[in-house]
């Protein structure tokens, strides 16, 4: 962990026995969540740099982890399965079961009721957290989905894949609203609300700012 300011490196926060593959931070940002090629995810005190808990389920490698808004439950993504946990005990909650191969990566959406997963199969899944249930499958990637990211209001959802191209989703009807073909595999994205941009990068090491902006009503 380091200083946005200097740079400075405040924390280093050790204890998986792999690679790590992705974080996230709890709302209250007192909390971080470690996925890892060592099959686990660990919960980190960002005051001390101490382990609090490790959460075991997965018998494969954790690609990516989303907390939830209100910073109760995570969500990861794994190359077996995609699991929901109890942040406060550690506890599995839920298995999301649907996708044919490992998923990727994982976001949730602000009101904390919806996770969108992507995965090696090709498509993202909408799933219902509550009960686990799958809402709805997006295809239309002919690759590897290899990132997911949501807007605020929960009515999209963005995605990078291995097929070079970076597809804007209709979260209520599944459809694609836009896709944009980058020179390289689309490995990253992300999206801003105060400037309406999604942010994606590629594997030849561009980063692409596109515009989010909606169709003009016909006069």
């Amino acid at each position: 962990m380091c200083d946005p300011d200097s740079g400075r490196v405040l924390l280093t926060l050790e204890g998986h026995a792999n690679s790590v593959s992705g974080v996230a931070v709890t709302p209250d940002g007192k909390r971080a969540v470690s996925a890892a090629r060592d099959n686990m995810l660990k919960v980190w005190d960002l005051d001390s740099g101490h382990s609090i808990r490790t959460l075991e389920g997965h018998g494969d490698w954790v690609f990516g982890v989303a907390v939830t808004p209100d910073g109760k439950r995570a969500i990861s993504a794994s190359d077996d399965q995609t699991q929901v946990w109890d942040l406060r005990s550690g506890r599995e909650l839920r298995t999301l079961t649907g996708h044919t191969r490992g998923a990727n990566a994982v976001a949730v959406t602000l009101d904390g009721k919806r996770a969108i997963s992507a995965s090696r199969d090709e498509t993202l899944k909408v799933w219902e957290l509550a009960s686990g249930r799958e809402l709805r499958t997006l295809e239309g990637h002919s690759s590897y989905v290899e990132a997911v990211a949501v807007t605020p209001d929960g009515q999209r959802a963005i995605s990078a894949s291995f097929d070079n191209s970076v597809k804007l989703w209709d979260l209520e009807t599944g459809a694609v609203v836009a896709t944009f073909t980058c020179d390289a595999a689309a490995r990253c994205c992300a999206f801003s609300d105060a400037l309406k941009l999604i942010i994606a990068g590629d594997a030849g090491g561009h980063v692409h700012f596109l515009r989010l902006e909606e169709p003009k009503p016909k006069i």
